[in-house]
């Protein structure tokens, strides 16, 4: 039973411990995160570069590519700084204001990540299965109402995590045992019943997740059916070939995001420091990894990046 004397309406601020388990590696662990850090910034920038001054890359897929390029700085950008700044200076406070619009920005833009990977997968549904219509189904302005409906769903779903958590009062601990703010991690805070914010949480997990995976299953259980149809060996491998990309960034962003979900409410046995790295590595391994995967595929933009390197005129 809490007290009026042992609960506050909100502390100034709370305690990122970093890597729990791992206080005397967390200065050399700091190394190989920065560098990702810096290769999804890098590589999300060029990806919007190239995009940005070479029209015939604006048509849906690329749009989107950019919609994505986005997000991943977003997200990257929301929590790799404070995540450096405590490896590296100890800098553990982050104020009460400050961890909320965190939570805000990792779980709105998760959404908007997975709607948008959604999108993606339309994309490639009209584009195989209705070639001839591709261009007059998804217009520019199809493209940018389904990336604001994204955003807005995005927006609006998960601001009630930061209003309801704003309205509830906090224990005396204010030690939240990883790197970044996240809701379940700050609700463990709260001297107060959570049962409705936790299932508010698990309301958005699968209204937002759940919905995006139907569709994106269903548009690939129809492109395979497509792809099957066609009559030669190679048309069948290219048709392949403009979806693996894609497959590629579903799975990447996906896997650890479904191991950091299901960890944080039922993996009780689970040691901290994997769930740590996990909750890191779901926030930065999908933004470094999107635009090597989709330079490395798409031969526009690996051409540009070339050229670039290279020097020449495009």
């Amino acid at each position: 039973m809490f007290t009026s004397r042992n609960i506050s309406a909100h502390p100034e601020f709370f305690i990122l411990l970093g890597i729990p388990g791992l206080e005397n590696s967390q200065f050399w662990i700091a190394f190989p995160f920065c560098a990702m850090y810096i290769v999804a910034v890098v590589g999300n920038i060029t990806t919007l570069h190239i995009i940005r001054i070479d029209r015939t890359l604006h048509e849906p897929m690329y749009l989107f590519l950019a919609m994505l390029a986005v997000t991943d700085l977003v997200l990257s950008s929301s929590t790799q700084p404070k995540m450096l700044a405590i490896l590296w200076f100890h800098a553990h406070e982050i104020g009460y204001h400050a961890c909320l619009i965190q939570v805000f920005f990792i779980h709105a833009f998760s959404s908007v990540e997975s709607g948008v990977l959604m999108a993606m997968a339309l994309d490639r549904y009209v584009a195989i299965c209705f070639p001839l219509r591709h261009s007059s189904i998804l217009t520019t302005s199809v493209v940018m109402r389904l990336g604001a409906v994204v955003m807005l769903r995005g927006l609006l779903w998960v601001s009630p995590f930061c209003l309801m958590i704003s309205r509830m009062p906090f224990c005396p601990n204010k030690v939240i045992p990883q790197s970044y703010c996240e809701h379940m991690a700050v609700l463990k805070l709260l001297c107060a019943d959570t049962t409705v914010n936790r299932g508010y949480g698990l309301f958005v997990a699968f209204s937002v997740v759940g919905f995006d995976i139907v569709i994106i299953s269903v548009s690939y259980v129809m492109i395979l059916r497509a792809v099957l149809r066609l009559p030669s060996g190679e048309a069948r491998f290219k048709a392949f070939g403009t979806c693996a990309s894609h497959i590629c960034v579903i799975l990447v962003l996906y896997i650890p995001a479904l191991f950091t979900f299901l960890t944080h409410r039922f993996g009780h046995h689970v040691p901290r420091v994997v769930h740590v790295m996990f909750a890191n590595v779901y926030l930065l391994v999908p933004p470094m990894l999107n635009p090597i995967i989709y330079g490395v595929r798409t031969k526009q933009i690996r051409d540009r990046v070339i050229q670039g390197c290279c020097g020449k005129d495009s």
